[in-house]
């Protein structure tokens, strides 16, 4: 079972390129389903078809869905928004209003990850391609699983006991009213969802694709993307340079762009060595329908000497423990990761890394809680984190 996600900066030609991917699959024998998580959801453009909230098929072997986010809505969210509704009406929101505040800031790409899985997990697909947001608005998406699962393993069942065990008082001093059990359960459930999601987005048999333009900007973007979704655990298999000027030498200002994406394009290749970089030309017209997408899948993959795009990848494992000497060694892939912008702080059983603007807790294995850190370096595109045994821990080794 393979799923790829497809992510880049908004305009870069995400959605064609998953598109055509999922076409390029299908023509190839392998029974494939693309869904979108974007809630712009383009890919009924992009195949000139209409999609619904199920997988429509649109070509053989090819199945294309669109997700019924407000269907997904009510059954994994609407215990929790009915008890904050209650909470509002009690202090007089208008009821409008309270509707509006209860929705669930990014609902719709949270519960489209949910369909995701249960797609992937049904077994009635070779190959689901998930044409994701703009990196911003997936990052902090695939972020989300083991940041709540933090909170509710440390958090949650301490406030649920709390909230159990003092609820007619509270309800009485507070004047408004306190979640029942129901409420805590349908967070739990939420909780385990997403749990398995990350599950599946971090199976073996999941990569991301990076989509970009050869420009500065966007290319620079790209690099902290993968530096990010290192961080998380997520694998990248793949570069996709879309929109590439052809050298042929047109006029001058042709000439210009192409000099110019050459050499973004050659830093590229040697800065995301030893990941394939796969090409698509500037096009006339933009590829509506499976056709059209075949053609630009074409470019990308039907290359002398590309790799097989959907085999599985021979990625190193994001987060490894080893054993040097008398130390163990944690090491985490941290490609492009600038020293001056990585935090790292040792909490309790927890290593709490921070790149940039984004942050994750990462528990430590039984065996690095009974050590000290004695030391942490970056480089090679890895972090590695020495410990030392713990003599008051440990037997003598």
């Amino acid at each position: 079972m393979r799923v790829l996600l497809f992510t880049g900066k908004g305009g870069v030609g995400k959605t064609t390129t998953a598109a055509g991917t999922a076409a390029w699959a299908a023509h190839h024998g392998l029974k494939t389903l693309v869904v979108s998580t974007d809630a712009a959801h383009s890919l009924a453009d992009a195949f000139g078809a209409p999609v619904g909230g199920e997988p429509t098929e649109v070509g053989p072997s090819l199945y294309v869905q669109q997700v019924d986010a407000q269907a997904r809505f009510e059954r994994s969210w609407r215990e929790v928004q009915s008890y904050l509704l209650s909470v509002l009406d009690s202090v007089g929101v208008d009821p409008v209003e309270a509707e509006e505040l209860t929705v669930l800031p990014g609902a719709e790409e949270v519960l489209a990850l949910l369909e995701v899985r249960d797609q992937v997990r049904s077994g009635r697909w070779d190959l689901v391609v998930v044409d994701c947001a703009p990196t911003a608005e997936t990052l902090r998406l695939l972020a989300l699983p083991e940041a709540l699962g933090w909170y509710m393993d440390r958090v949650f069942p301490k406030e649920r006991r709390v909230v159990r065990t003092l609820r007619p008082v509270l309800t009485r001093v507070a004047g408004v009213p306190m979640p029942q059990d129901r409420v805590f359960d349908a967070v739990e459930r939420l909780h385990a969802e997403l749990a398995e999601v990350r599950e599946v987005l971090t199976d073996a048999g999941t990569t991301v694709r990076l989509v970009l333009t050869p420009e500065s900007v966007v290319v620079a973007e790209a690099r902290r993307t993968l530096t990010t979704l290192s961080m998380y655990g997520y694998r990248v298999d793949g570069v996709i340079a879309n929109r590439v000027f052809p050298a042929d030498g047109a006029d001058g200002w042709r000439n210009g762009w192409v000099e110019a994406q050459a050499a973004q394009l050659a830093e590229v290749e040697h800065s995301f060595a030893p990941m394939p970089v796969y090409r698509s030309p500037y096009r006339a017209a933009e590829p509506v329908g499976v056709g059209a997408l075949l053609e630009t899948a074409a470019d990308l993959y039907a290359v002398p000497g590309a790799p097989d795009p959907f085999a599985l990848p021979d990625a190193a494992e994001t987060v490894v423990v080893e054993r040097s000497g008398q130390e163990f060694v944690l090491s985490i892939a941290l490609p492009f990761a600038d020293r001056e912008d990585t935090e790292l702080v040792r909490k309790g059983d927890e290593i709490v890394l921070t790149v940039g603007s984004y942050r994750r807790v990462l528990a430590l294995p039984s065996a690095l809680r009974r050590c000290t850190v004695a030391g942490a370096a970056l480089r090679d595109g890895r972090l590695r984190i020495r410990f030392e045994p713990d003599a008051e821990l440990w037997a003598p080794l």
